[in-house]
């Protein structure tokens, strides 16, 4: 058994803020069933350890043998996205009997404060330290000083330099760009041409290159599709919807608005007030918005690298290196596009948290 501890006020009402812009729109088969209705495990995955991903399933330790204590760090908790993350890594600290206490940094542009919160993290003694990393070039450092001091680090969702942790799992992210171009063709018609901007998020995460450069991977197998330009920004809605409107004045036949889950939130409002029913927009991951906007219409598709169940597995790979036990150093989610004939098939309990979760920053092991 394990308790957790809620969100100070402080600390809910922006992340209350950034989910309410779905708020009222919810349909209801949106809502994410409690992960006891679908069992997480195993969990269908490539194991990417020797360099070359390999189909695989993954189960994690029943339980820790000890109540060892974690230290989580995230970029932001500004959107379900990074939410979802988050109720993998509780339920999975509850469900292994550990201690954890997560930070976020409240941006992509905040890498000063993630690596003050990684010392921080250092400072408390933790048996071991999960990271989602605003840089993973940027916290190279740390990482050397978390292998000095013995202490292991994993990490979780955002991509990282080769071997640069003992163990990780994140997508391959030019694979899901890749996936998200070939749903924007497939309901293409033959001849239509396709004028597209691309927003893939934050200049120098490593994600977003990667998103990008797999996208334009997949439309440039059709002779009609055209970048017409990429602007790379913040993956904050407000940031995103500046961005947006300056394409829509800068590119008149623009026609396809491709980018981040944010991007796709903020590009509905926009391409409303401009009159534009013509343009078509894809995400290129998951949150409650975009699934939201997927049953309604208003976007083409979204992809997915299963966040819940990366925040399960990061929580049962930081154990794994404590106890020296055999472990995936390289897992990789099986990226998938969403659209309204797939969704139907979709394992939503590893895709967002529960629409009642409320979340919290603490575990406490019993």
């Amino acid at each position: 058994m394990t308790s957790t501890t809620c969100l100070s006020p402080n600390r809910v009402w922006p992340i209350r803020r950034a989910l309410g812009l779905a708020a009222g729109l919810t349909l209801a088969t949106a809502v994410a069933p409690a992960a006891a209705e679908t069992p997480w495990f195993p969990m269908k995955v490539y194991d990417a350890s020797s360099g070359t991903p390999k189909p695989a399933e993954y189960t994690p330790l029943p339980k820790a043998e000890k109540p060892y204590r974690l230290c989580v760090l995230f970029p932001h908790m500004k959107d379900s996205f990074w939410v979802a993350v988050a109720y993998g890594i509780v339920k999975q600290a509850e469900a292994m009997n550990v201690n954890m206490n997560l930070y976020e940094a409240g941006g992509y542009e905040n890498l000063p404060k993630q690596l003050s919160q990684f010392d921080d993290c250092m400072a408390s003694g933790p048996d071991a330290i999960i990271v989602g990393a605003i840089s993973g070039a940027g916290l190279s450092k740390k990482f050397e000083e978390a292998k000095a001091k013995g202490v292991p680090v994993v990490g979780v969702t955002n991509p990282l330099p080769p071997n640069a942790l003992p163990a990780a799992n994140y997508v391959d992210f030019v694979a899901m760009g890749e996936v998200t171009g070939a749903g924007l063709l497939a309901q293409t018609k033959p001849g239509d041409k396709l004028n597209i901007v691309t927003f893939p998020g934050p200049a120098g995460s490593g994600w977003a290159e990667s998103f990008n450069e797999g996208f334009k991977k997949a439309v440039a197998k059709n002779p009609n599709a055209k970048i017409l330009a990429e602007k790379f920004g913040d993956s904050g809605v407000a940031v995103q919807l500046q961005l947006i409107q300056d394409a829509l004045q800068a590119y008149p036949g623009m026609n396809v608005i491709w980018g981040t889950a944010p991007t796709a939130e903020a590009a509905i409002g926009a391409v409303a007030e401009a009159g534009r029913s013509d343009l078509k927009i894809v995400s290129s991951y998951e949150n409650q918005a975009m699934l939201d906007a997927l049953n309604r219409g208003d976007i083409l598709a979204f992809a997915t690298q299963y966040p819940v169940g990366e925040g399960a597995v990061a929580i049962d790979q930081a154990v794994r290196l404590i106890e020296k036990k055999p472990v995936m150093s390289l897992v990789q989610p099986i990226a998938a596009v969403i659209d309204k004939t797939t969704v139907p098939k979709l394992q939503m309990d590893l895709v967002l948290a529960p629409a009642s979760w409320t979340p919290v920053y603490s575990v406490k092991a019993k």
